[in-house]
């Protein structure tokens, strides 16, 4: 077996486990196993930094799935591609202005003809974008699932938010929407941008 075929084998592996533990998390008692499972680990942290202290466990948590998260984007996708990519992007774009605001319908016709390759081009870099996803999904979605086990069993646990003031972890901003998974979300993405920006990390956008 070439190492293509173990790539892509790897891949499947991953692409299913992923997908199990996406929708384990949506099932209660799938969620509540590995729960359980992660306590044994995460337990003493716990006891080491304090009940009341969750929030900094969150923000551990947030940061480390950044962190991880980034340096994964990093090395698994072509940066040299995306850097590429973009430079196309924005000649593109600074010409499709110029042809507009001078209504050069040579120039419009030949760049919409130009926008079909562009577009299939950024779903094929945003394709390659998304294949790191599924590294980051086996190691955060077990973590999140012992963090609904934990705050599952410790309602009082609460934070106290800028603007909002002390909210319960376990209540909802919206819809299915808990504080404790907004701070997660919210710190782990301005950390991310960060670490983005620090790293020279590119996305496909238009």
């Amino acid at each position: 077996m070439d190492k293509q075929k173990i790539r892509e084998w790897a891949n499947k592996i991953i692409l299913g486990a992923g997908l199990i533990l996406f929708i384990g998390i949506m099932i209660p008692s799938v969620r509540d196993i590995i729960g359980r499972g992660m306590n044994v680990l995460m337990s003493p942290i716990v006891s080491l930094v304090g009940d009341q202290n969750f929030f900094l466990i969150l923000s551990a948590m947030a940061i480390i799935t950044a962190i991880y998260s980034s340096l994964i984007q990093k090395y698994v996708v072509d940066q040299s591609k995306m850097i590429e990519f973009q430079e196309k992007m924005k000649i593109f774009q600074k010409e499709m202005k110029e042809a507009q605001a001078t209504q050069n319908t040579y120039m419009l016709k030949r760049l919409e003809e130009q926008q079909a390759e562009i577009m299939q081009e950024q779903m094929g870099m945003m394709k390659d974008q998304f294949k790191p996803m599924l590294y980051i999904v086996l190691v955060s979605i077990p973590f999140l699932m012992w963090a609904y086990f934990y705050i599952g069993g410790h309602p009082d646990a609460s934070m106290l938010f800028p603007f909002w003031g002390d909210r319960l972890l376990s209540d909802r901003v919206y819809f299915m929407f808990t504080y404790w998974l907004f701070w997660y979300f919210m710190s782990s993405l301005a950390f991310s941008q960060v670490l983005r920006k620090f790293l020279n990390i590119r996305a496909a956008g238009m």
